[in-house]
């Protein structure tokens, strides 16, 4: 896997298994998998999927810059450990937990700054009421901050309330304000939005067990049987990718046929 390398966490349901499977989006091959019950919870083997790539392949972790996953990873110690111990930036779906009817919160310390679930930052102008979307400035690693942009001064458009607005000149905003909406990557931005879109990477893996590898109607019965046969068709889409490389095809790396 490069450093461009990006992991990708997928659930896999069959006929009570689940398959906990990472995938390097950037050449759609398995990292590593885990088999369990139905009944067990993404969010748990996820943690445990972190713990057993940091044991077997901990050079990977190491080359990973982002790491995606579905609502059902949606957590926030797995999102904090993500970028704290393996400075790799979370990229997950987020669930709406919030319990209060407003679909916005006033950002702490700011009078004219809200915030919804999803990340998304607003300055209200303090003249008109008007609430427009600030822009996104990127992330300032050292001080583990989201930039976010004057969004009159950005677009060109007018504001009204420009001279005794608090944040005409952008703000700054800790990762510790909330780290399940506030991500080295920003929610909001559209590298975000592509990044995410990177998933249909483990589909793809997916759709090639089930198809080409019969696990879509399997007939196993035991979870050491399915582990084997996961284990035994994941290793053979590697060797195959393997072969195709030595052999100078390495454009056909992810293909199982001729």
């Amino acid at each position: 896997m490069t450093k461009e390398g990006n992991p990708w966490q997928k659930v896999v349901k069959w006929f009570g298994y689940k398959l906990h499977l990472v995938v390097d989006a950037t050449y759609e091959l398995p990292v590593t998998f885990k088999v369990t019950k139905a009944s067990e919870s993404d969010i748990t083997e996820g943690h445990k999927l972190l713990e057993q790539m940091e044991e077997k392949q901990p050079k990977l972790l190491k080359t990973a810059e982002t790491m995606a996953g579905d609502r059902g990873y949606d957590d926030t110690k797995l999102i904090t450990k993500l970028w704290d111990t393996y400075k790799i930036k979370p990229i997950i779906d987020i669930r709406n937990m919030w319990k209060d009817p407003d679909k916005t919160r006033l950002l702490p310390g700011k009078e004219n700054v809200v915030y919804n679930y999803k990340g998304t930052v607003s300055c209200v102008c303090p003249e008109t009421g008007k609430q427009r979307e600030m822009c996104n400035g990127g992330f300032e690693k050292d001080r583990q901050k989201l930039k976010k942009l004057f969004p009159a001064k950005q677009m060109g458009v007018t504001c009204e309330g420009k001279a005794q607005c608090p944040v005409a000149q952008g703000l700054r905003i800790s990762l510790s304000e909330d780290r399940r909406i506030f991500t080295p990557i920003d929610r909001s931005s559209y590298k975000w939005k592509k990044e995410y879109n990177r998933r249909t990477a483990v589909e793809r893996v997916n759709s090639r067990l089930d198809t080409s590898f019969g696990f879509e109607l399997h007939t196993i019965r035991g979870m050491a049987k399915m582990k084997l046969r996961c284990g035994l068709a994941l290793c053979v889409m590697l060797a195959m990718a393997l072969g195709r490389i030595k052999e100078n095809q390495a454009e056909k790396m992810r293909s199982l046929v001729s």
